[in-house]
């Protein structure tokens, strides 16, 4: 049975209750005789985080709604994208300065390969340096008017190989409560004690270093420069203050505000008028505006000497190949060459996010850099919005727990100095026509998920 009229009408909501009330429970770890004598059940689907993604993944089908995760791109994705067939106004890629696909990183990437090949084989400890690495983290130090920079395969494991290298169980790491995953799993593997400080107060910070700096050898501060899920940042001028005044660390990740704040893009600290020297450690990804692979670090030479023998990321796993490389070198060449791009994407989002407001949609605390969410709160009627803008021919991503807090769900817009003014202001009337639709039809999404959830689905 499906919605009539685009309205879900009593007979479907009854049919969906019905779906879910017989949908079986999920059964305990049963114990059982094993071949290899083992007593327990320990098939992949007993996981906790499976039984979610069943009832994430019922649920979604009973509203005959499409997977959306995961989804397949037949071209380029930049502003504009492929999906099913369907040409699309894309929100949903990192891509912030259009440099994806750029005929200048296209050659030196080409050029590259045929020099270089496509692997270094082994780490760069073991098999050794080329030039096109150290050309690469000369460029990124830099961007940040630093001794040195090091680049890794993964942004991720940047992160998480940074922090725990640097601090142990005698050490205190402070970080926003919004802080990305990476910087969490690091944390925990550094054994060091972790607090979060609510996001973007720095009274609190200041608070929970006058009470606890003392018990503690170092203490590392650590932030985003633009937070990824709100679109706003902090205060980078007061945080490096706090940190001189209580003698610690800081570290700022820059993996969504490198290209997008300042007026050439070099972050926020060129945003906000600050030494960049101040920061001890700056953290950041080579994916999304440097359209390539891998993360980096960039601070002071004793900083970088030390995580070349110390961050597991860099000893032990493979060093970054000359293509991925020189993406990312010519990226930065381009974005400090051209900074009209940077304005471009800066007016953009600012676009963006004054016709959001006006149309009435919840945009939380984003400053209309590049990211700017729309709040919805429940998390199917999120993704039964994006469903429906993609049906119009615009993708946004849908952003559900646990990847934001409960209630909190969003649709997630990422601005692109490549979109039109017209594909901006047709997106936003888009999202607020649909908002406004599935606030009509009432249907509680939320009410009908939790009642899955109590049944173990």
């Amino acid at each position: 049975m499906k919605p009539e009229g685009g309205r879900f009408s009593r007979g479907f909501k009854a049919a969906l209750l019905e779906t879910m009330v017989k949908t079986p429970a999920a059964e305990p770890v049963a114990r059982v005789a094993g071949a290899g004598g083992g007593r327990f059940d320990t098939s992949f689907e007993t996981l906790p985080a499976y039984q979610q993604f069943r009832t994430q993944r019922a649920v979604a089908d009973a509203l005959q709604l499409n997977f959306p995760f995961y989804r397949e791109h037949e071209a380029m994705a930049g502003a504009r994208s492929v999906i099913a067939g369907q040409a699309v106004v894309n929100f949903a890629s990192y891509d912030y300065l259009g440099l994806n696909g750029h005929p200048a990183i296209t050659e030196a990437v080409i050029a590259a390969t045929r020099q270089w090949g496509t692997s270094v084989s082994a780490s760069r400890i073991t098999a050794g340096e080329r030039a096109f690495h150290r050309q690469l983290e000369r460029a990124l130090a830099d961007v940040y008017e630093a001794e040195d920079a090091l680049v890794f395969v993964s942004g991720h494991a940047t992160a998480i190989s940074t922090v725990a290298a640097l601090l142990g169980p005698k050490d205190l790491i402070l970080h926003d409560g919004l802080i990305h995953n990476c910087v969490v799993v690091g944390a925990q593997l550094s054994g060091a004690t972790r607090r979060p400080f609510p996001h973007n107060d720095l009274d609190a910070l200041d608070a929970m270093l006058a009470s606890t700096r003392e018990r503690f050898e170092r203490v590392m501060i650590i932030t985003e420069g633009l937070f990824s899920m709100d679109g706003d940042g902090p205060d980078l001028a007061r945080l490096v203050a706090i940190k001189q005044r209580w003698d610690c660390w800081l570290m700022v990740d820059e993996a969504h505000s490198i290209g997008v704040l300042g007026a050439t893009g070099r972050g926020i600290a060129e945003q906000d008028g600050v030494d960049p020297r101040l920061v001890d450690i700056w953290l950041g990804t080579l994916s999304k505006t440097l359209v390539s692979c891998g993360g980096y670090v960039a601070g002071s030479r004793k900083l970088i000497d030390y995580l070349k023998l110390a961050a597991p990321g860099m000893v032990y796993s493979v060093g970054m190949p000359a293509p991925a490389a020189m993406a990312a070198l010519t990226a930065i060449e381009i974005m400090r060459r051209e900074p009209e791009r940077v304005a471009r994407l800066q007016a953009n989002g600012q676009l963006f996010l004054l016709l959001a407001r006006a149309a009435g949609l919840d945009v939380g605390t984003s400053a209309g850099h590049a990211v700017t969410p729309v709040i919805i709160g429940d998390s199917l009627r999120t993704v039964l919005l994006a469903e429906r803008l993609l049906k119009r021919g615009i993708n946004a991503f849908p952003i559900v727990p646990p990847g934001v807090p409960e209630k909190s769900a969003r649709l997630r817009f990422f601005i692109s100095s490549e979109h039109t003014v017209a594909e901006i202001e047709a997106a936003v009337a888009a999202t607020a026509e649909e908002v406004a639709g599935v606030e009509r039809e009432g249907v509680s999404l939320g009410t009908l998920a939790k009642l899955m959830m109590k049944r173990g689905a």
